[in-house]
């Protein structure tokens, strides 16, 4: 039976704007507002109950100016008791404050709670090519509170050599998870398009769907003068779509004051379950390229605190900027390749949109109603920051918790993984090498302009270089077969220089 201080989601709300003149488009805090709104009529309440939150926490965006997003937020809704947070980036951010929040409501510290995020930038986007100056600024009294500091993503060396940019970072993931699986470069292509396909299905059904257009596999897969290559071996029909005007918000409670304000019981979804766990955290030090220690001990966590198996979720939204985040989070968690069940419920960041590190945030608000719609059953979101570094999961359900929620403090999964051996790095490698994994980098105009190579010295260090810019040459790794490829490694203008035997 649940408490008073169970905590539980009892509304989502979904907001895009499309097609609209940049001069009418509505400002990052609107569309968070009109997404709060949302979320309040979704759990059957009136919008003016949100001047009773108590805590506003808002994700990162890349197109908001305001200084401080929650506070400007918390001020539209007429919160005026509201303490306010800002979370840091990680597009597992969603998730992650789900499950914090959700602590805190079980030790009774918050009752009332919203998140809430946006992303404006195809707004942004198209007023700057059309020469229009979007005024967004909103005045606020106090300076943002990050609810933990940032960190760099990447380390110097790995942001000289390119892997700062989520588009050159992921192919060389997606490399390795070929590798693994014994693929030839067609075979694996098209295996490519056929995980992205159903994506685009579900996508084409979801009201807020950035991209509504069902694509077969071969159109994805195939490199067009429309789907050119981005990151071998991803075309761009497989990137994440950030340029997207879209917000989304969830509320959470108590138990006690969802009584107290008479939110049906068929509102009311429950975490069962739930994990948070980082990778090693610089690209380099990963203790290999095609699975995630950390994913596997959230997924353990997870269903363990929730009591169930993999095969009792009925509704699966894995995080997928790219192919290789899907692939990951699905082999970490047990999912079998050939599982009937579709592995998103909004149809993905390249097709549903990725609002940032608000992406999470739609996933929750559509399985809120997934689950509410089949009650009884469970489903399963997870969220992944930076390079596949940072991860959270959740388990949502219309059953009740059975007891005191409580749940496992992620320091033992986060000890666990720290202790897992990565191999040695050297920051200046000389001889002979070979390729560990790789991408080539390609323009807008279709050609290949530069390589990157992840690769292991004659005595196992690991390094990382780049190619030269030989488009020829270029071609010719993305024709054929390169990992395992033996090379000479050196230094040129202060990077390190992967010239192929």
């Amino acid at each position: 039976m649940s408490t008073p201080n169970t905590p539980l989601l009892i509304g989502g709300g979904q907001y895009k704007e499309q097609d609209i003149d940049p001069r009418e488009a509505s400002s990052p805090q609107q569309m968070m507002r009109e997404a709060a709104h949302l979320a309040a009529i979704n759990a059957g309440l009136d919008p003016a109950v949100l001047a009773q939150l108590d805590l506003v926490i808002t994700t990162k965006s890349v197109s908001d100016p305001t200084e401080n997003p929650p506070e400007a937020l918390a001020n539209a809704l007429a919160s005026k008791h509201a303490k306010t947070w800002h979370c840091s980036t990680g597009g597992n951010s969603p998730q992650w404050l789900v499950n914090r929040v959700c602590e805190q409501i079980a030790r009774g510290e918050v009752e009332f709670v919203l998140l809430a995020g946006v992303e404006a930038l195809d707004a942004l986007t198209r007023a700057a090519k059309a020469g229009i100056d979007l005024d967004w600024t909103v005045p606020t009294q106090t300076p943002v509170q990050l609810l933990f500091p940032e960190r760099p993503s990447v380390s110097a060396q790995e942001e000289a050599h390119g892997l700062a940019p989520p588009v050159n970072t992921y192919p060389l993931f997606e490399q390795a998870i070929r590798g693994h699986c014994g693929r030839s470069l067609r075979e694996h292509q098209a295996a490519l398009g056929e995980l992205c396909a159903p994506f685009t299905e579900v996508a084409a059904e979801h009201p807020c769907a950035w991209f509504r257009t069902v694509r077969t596999a071969e159109e994805i897969a195939t490199a067009t003068s429309t789907n050119r290559y981005v990151g071998f071996p991803y075309t761009k029909f497989m990137n994440a779509m950030i340029n997207v005007n879209q917000s989304a918000a969830v509320l959470l409670c108590s138990e006690a004051f969802a009584q107290q304000h008479g939110v049906a019981q068929n509102r009311k979804v429950y975490l069962h379950g739930c994990g948070d766990c980082n990778d090693h955290w610089n690209v380099l030090d990963r203790v290999n390229y095609h699975s995630s220690p950390a994913i596997r001990r959230v997924a353990s966590s997870t269903l363990g605190m929730a009591n169930i198996d993999i095969n009792d979720i009925d509704f699966i939204d894995l995080y997928s900027c790219f192919p290789s985040a899907v692939e990951i989070g699905r082999n970490m968690f047990g999912i079998p390749p050939d599982d009937p069940r579709p592995l998103t419920v909004t149809g993905g960041l390249p097709y549903f949109g990725g609002p940032g590190n608000n992406y999470v945030m739609h996933s929750i608000a559509t399985m809120l109603d997934k689950v509410r719609e089949h009650p009884g059953s469970f489903g399963l979101v997870t969220g992944n920051g930076w390079y596949i570094t940072k991860h959270s999961a959740g388990v949502y359900s219309t059953n009740p918790v059975p007891d005191n929620w409580e749940r496992t403090a992620p320091n033992t999964d986060q000890a666990a993984v720290d202790a897992e051996p990565g191999p040695e790095v050297v920051a200046q490698p000389t001889g002979a090498g070979n390729v560990e994994t790789y991408t080539v980098l390609f323009g807008r105009d279709g050609a290949p302009h530069r390589g990157i190579v992840i690769g292991r010295t004659a005595n196992g260090q690991r390094f990382i270089a780049v190619t030269p810019g030989d488009v020829p040459m270029l071609e010719q790794i993305c024709a054929n077969e390169f990992l395992g490829a033996t090379g000479a490694v050196s230094q040129r203008d202060g990077l390190n220089l992967f010239v192929p035997s």
